[in-house]
């Protein structure tokens, strides 16, 4: 009798987006060159990175329009281009063309990125920006809270993925609201297989660390993960290199217990 077939492990492949916003951030608390988020960025690829994320301001806080063209132009992988839905944003990508545009909701007196887009309520004004850089062979993301409606209406207007907002999870964990915790991880669990199921390619992103993506790469719909503040605190601390080899470990043993399809 002929041995039974084998197969390979069919598990999706998790890849790692570094964000070098904050590399930036440090060099223009001082001006100048250094540091410099494309050498950061050259250096989390030699670690491991499958791509690197830059989120593109409209008060350029962090990334300016010379960092985005210098990776464009120097960088081997991916380059993921994080940017609110305004004309000159889109008019800009459309000029650099990167792999990939990430949209995110902005407002200038937020510290951070606050919450998801809201892509159900700006359905008819996201559909035209998605439209205009899909057609220039941009993949378009649409960074969103894992809820339903949200879901549905990132599909309805033509993105090719999605990226989870797992910020409220992860102050969850970190305050240790065990129930909150919970009850957020289930929602990005269920929005995740609801993506997936809707023929969207699903993303997940901010205030992870170490352990919380570790977690999130259980889930096998999830095939990216992009992650920078707590990568550029660690590197204060320990090195990049070690940071980005930690995270890759600690992503490879979640995916490690991932169901197979």
């Amino acid at each position: 009798m002929a041995d039974a077939p084998t197969f390979a492990d069919e598990r999706p492949k998790l890849r790692l987006g570094v964000n070098v916003d904050h590399v930036a951030t440090v060099r223009n608390a001082r001006g100048g060159r250094h540091p410099d988020p494309l050498h950061a960025a050259e250096i989390a690829i030699a670690a491991g990175a499958d791509g690197i994320t830059a989120h593109l301001r409209e008060d350029r806080r962090h990334i300016r329009d010379d960092d985005v063209a210098r990776l464009k132009a120097r960088i081997d992988r991916p380059l993921n281009l994080e940017m609110a839905a305004t004309r000159e944003m889109v008019d800009i990508a459309l000029g650099i063309r990167p792999h990939a545009v990430c949209i995110v909701p902005e407002r200038r007196e937020e510290r951070t990125t606050e919450g998801g887009l809201d892509a159900a309520g700006q359905h008819n004004s996201l559909k035209s920006v998605v439209a205009e850089l899909r057609q220039a062979g941009i993949r378009v993301s649409l960074f969103i809270a894992a809820e339903p409606r949200q879901i549905d209406a990132a599909a309805a207007i033509g993105a090719a993925v999605i990226e989870i907002h797992t910020g409220a999870w992860c102050e969850a964990v970190a305050g240790g609201g065990a129930a909150a915790a919970e009850a957020e991880w289930r929602r990005i669990r269920d929005g995740a297989a609801l993506a997936r199921r809707l023929g969207l390619e699903v993303h997940a992103g901010h205030g992870l660390n170490y352990a919380t993506a570790e977690q999130v790469a259980q889930l096998g719909e999830v095939v990216e993960l992009n992650i920078g503040h707590f990568l550029i605190g660690e590197a204060v601390e320990g090195g990049l290199t070690r940071a980005i080899l930690t995270m890759r470990s600690a992503m490879d043993r979640g995916r490690a217990q991932a169901p197979r399809r």
